[in-house]
């Protein structure tokens, strides 16, 4: 970007250079007493043909700037084309992402469901050995015989009963602690997906805030340049209605100049220096008439009214 930037400013300077070689080239350095005088003088039409050859010349450079900006804009467009499309697919994944989720949290209420079908088919598994045992004392009471091994198969059921209920229990247990171990793992897993997710966010924020304050800058040095060349468009366009005098030579005269959107002059006033000098600026600024204005509104914003310093050029 930075090469970019230095061959544009030295594509400037060049222009710039171009515009007052051929403004002293071609433009006639008429002193008072020498315009009778001198036989080699170029004839008028020969003087105003040169001009328009060099104007065509410069708006044809211009043409090719114009051209070259508009390429770089399309670039530039590109570029953040491709970022607006990462973007969209960083969302796609975790769109897909929260999908896969949600689809675990589904099997994880179809187990709960098993389990809880498996525990109702115990329930009902213990309400038929309660029926068992109340068939078994009743048949106690019917046989007195064998009361004494109804006891001790009773004791015996009891004990099976609290063994079970300790196991039932303890399996209870770990598969409380087992279903708490992964909700909290489930949890974290979560967390850690959202921090991912707000990190990639950020670096996309980050990273798009950067593109605008680059795209910002080089706007902003485009402009800069824009000015530059007007300027020294405008300055050529002085120098071409500016009547010079030996008198003049190595001073120099401070002019403001206000001009409306199409390049019209509106006001022009000295600001100082030698009066010959801001006599001749003044009058030549006035017979441009027009000046050169750039047609963008941040480039003619710093044009509208600007300061030159007017040096006559032998």
């Amino acid at each position: 970007m930075r090469e970019s930037v230095i061959k544009s400013l030295l594509l400037h300077l060049g222009i710039i250079v171009f515009l007052v070689v051929s403004a002293n080239f071609h433009m006639p350095a008429p002193k008072v007493m020498e315009v009778t005088l001198n036989p080699a003088m170029p004839e008028p039409e020969k003087a105003v043909s040169a001009v328009t050859v060099d104007q065509q010349k410069v708006e044809q450079k211009i043409a090719e700037l114009k051209k070259q900006e508009e390429a770089k804009k399309q670039a530039e467009a590109k570029r953040i084309r491709d970022l607006e499309r990462r973007a969209n697919d960083a969302r796609k994944q975790r769109e897909a992402e929260d999908r896969r989720l949600k689809k675990l949290e589904q099997q994880r209420r179809a187990k709960e469901k098993e389990r809880a079908e498996a525990e109702a088919q115990a329930k009902k598994a213990r309400e038929i050995q309660e029926k068992e045992r109340a068939k078994a004392k009743q048949a106690e009471k019917q046989k007195q015989e064998a009361e004494a091994a109804a006891k001790a198969a009773a004791e015996k059921r009891k004990a099976e009963e609290e063994a079970l209920k300790k196991a039932e229990a303890e399996r209870k247990r770990k598969a409380a602690e087992a279903e708490a171990e992964a909700e909290r793992k489930r949890k974290e897993a979560e967390a850690e997906r959202k921090r991912q997710q707000a990190l990639q966010e950020q670096m996309l924020q980050e990273q798009l805030a950067a593109e605008q304050a680059a795209r910002n800058k080089i706007r902003q040095q485009q402009v800069l340049n824009e000015v530059d060349k007007y300027k020294a468009l405008i300055m050529a366009r002085i120098q071409q209605t500016l009547l010079i005098d030996e008198k003049m030579k190595n001073k120099q005269c401070r002019v403001n100049i206000r001009l409306g959107f199409n390049g019209l002059v509106t006001q022009v006033k000295s600001l100082g220096g030698d009066k010959l000098v801001c006599e001749a600026a003044l009058r030549a600024v006035r017979m441009a008439d027009t000046l050169p204005v750039s047609p963008d509104k941040d480039v003619f914003e710093q044009l509208k009214n600007i300061n030159l310093t007017i040096k006559p050029e032998f």
